[in-house]
C-alpha cells in the first residue's frame, strides 16, 4: 500500500505563490504518474495537474494553465506543485494521487492511491 503525504498548504493572499510537495512512500515511485486534484467545500473533486513517470508529459486543468506548474524529482521522491497567480477562487483541499499505469489522465477514478490532503487558503 503506497502512502503519499502532501505539505506546503496555507494562507495566502491573491496573487501570491506556495509551492506544495507530495512524498510517496514508495521507492518504485519514479515509475508512478502523478497527479494534484484539488476540492472546495460542496463541489466536486476538480483535477488540476498531472505528470508522467518520466515528466516528460504534463496537462493541466483550464482553471490552473499558465499559473500553475506540476515537477518531479525521481531521486528526492517527491512531486511538487507550483502555483502562482493565486486567486480566492482556488481556495480548496489539494490531493496528490498516482496510479501505476504510464498514460497520463484527467480522471480520479484511475488514480490508485491518495494523500491526505493539504488546504491551500488564498484570501481576497
Amino acid at each position: 500500500q503506497v502512502q503519499l503525504v502532501e505539505s506546503g498548504g496555507g494562507l495566502v493572499q491573491a496573487g501570491g505563490s506556495l509551492r506544495l510537495s507530495c512524498v510517496p512512500s514508495e521507492r518504485t515511485f519514479s515509475s508512478y504518474t502523478m497527479g494534484w486534484f484539488r476540492q472546495a467545500p460542496g463541489r466536486e473533486r476538480e483535477f488540476v495537474a498531472v505528470i508522467n513517470w518520466s515528466g516528460g508529459n504534463t496537462d493541466y486543468g483550464d482553471s490552473v494553465k499558465g499559473r500553475f506548474t506540476i515537477s518531479r524529482d525521481n531521486v528526492k521522491n517527491t512531486v511538487y506543485l507550483q502555483m502562482n497567480s493565486l486567486k480566492p477562487e482556488d481556495t480548496a483541499v489539494y490531493y496528490c494521487a498516482a496510479r501505476t499505469g504510464r498514460a497520463i489522465t484527467i480522471y480520479d477514478y484511475r488514480y490508485d492511491y491518495w494523500g491526505q490532503g493539504t488546504q491551500v487558503t488564498v484570501s481576497s
